[in-house]
């Protein structure tokens, strides 16, 4: 119980430094025994508004972390498929030498 006491005092004693932080774009999360508890972020940030809210809860409880957004840029081309037959093909060539 003293630890959760010396981190309430922390918090209450900088919080003027953590919304000042808040204020300039930065998400601050608040945690008691590594758990998030609380998270400071400006009103109606967008990060939220574009959340599932089951997805938002599990990250307020701290059971998930959010990637990057998903991209078609960040994964690269896969060769074309094989023309139609040659799988067939390639398959009884390997069966005919069992």
């Amino acid at each position: 119980m003293a630890g959760i006491r010396n981190r309430t005092v922390e918090l209450k004693n900088r919080l003027s430094e953590y919304v000042r932080m808040v204020r300039s774009g930065a998400h601050v999360q608040v945690t008691v025994m590594g758990q998030v508890v609380a998270e400071l972020v400006s009103p109606g940030s967008a990060a939220d508004r574009e959340q599932h809210p089951g997805l938002a809860a599990l990250r307020r409880r701290g059971l998930l972390r959010v990637g990057a957004v998903n991209s078609a840029d960040l994964y690269s081309s896969l060769p074309r498929s094989p023309k139609p037959g040659r799988a067939r093909r390639l398959l009884d060539a390997v069966r005919a030498e069992r």
